[in-house]
């Protein structure tokens, strides 16, 4: 077995959004994945996905369980993948309108960028990701609007940043798990492998 489909634990936070579809996503990209509802479901993680819905809601779920904090610690210390109103999560400021975040990602992003449900799309964009254009799906998504010197561009919507990564966080303002591709969740997982051999 491989490194890149080891044998990490990663969840996914089962608030709001498809974290069905990124549990399925995880295990074809070889991880074990776990539904969170509790901030002590953190402790045995590897990694974790916040997945897509909406923002203000997660956040105010998250405040009202005392869940905040927890979530906080694990995602300046592990793997975290935030699409879309993950990606809100993750990010330093928040535009339109300005909100709270977790702030481990050094960028700046706008909520609802690309106009409301109905302006949702599915384009193929290009990206560093061995294999060609990627399939991105996207439903009421945020846009960057600025990123630190030390976040990498993975993949692009036209001229706009769309899957991003620091260190050990990755962020996408679209929502790979609808797709068929699984590169994105497969760059998580081998992001997560590398983190637990160092």
């Amino acid at each position: 077995m491989t490194e890149s489909s080891g044998r990490g634990r990663i969840g996914v936070l089962a608030i709001q959004g498809d974290y069905a579809a990124h549990a399925d996503a995880l295990a074809e990209a070889g991880a074990t994945p776990i539904l969170v509802r509790k901030p002590e479901e953190l402790r045995e993680l590897d990694g974790l996905i916040l997945p897509g819905g909406e923002s203000t809601t997660i956040l105010r779920f998250l405040e009202k369980h005392n869940f905040l904090e927890e979530l906080r610690q694990f995602c300046s210390s592990r793997p975290v993948f935030g699409t879309c109103a993950g990606a809100i999560l993750l990010s330093r400021e928040v535009r339109n309108p300005q909100q709270p975040s977790l702030a481990v990602l050094d960028a700046r992003i706008e909520r609802n960028a690309y106009g409301r449900q109905i302006d949702s799309s599915i384009v193929n964009g290009e990206t560093t990701l061995p294999g060609g254009a990627l399939e991105m799906v996207f439903i009421r998504a945020p846009r960057f609007l600025s990123l630190g010197a030390d976040v990498e561009v993975l993949a692009r919507r036209e001229q706009d940043p769309v899957l991003v990564r620091q260190g050990k966080v990755m962020a996408a303002t679209f929502h790979p798990e609808l797709s068929s591709d699984r590169r994105v969740h497969q760059a998580f997982v081998d992001l997560v492998a590398r983190f637990r051999k160092d």
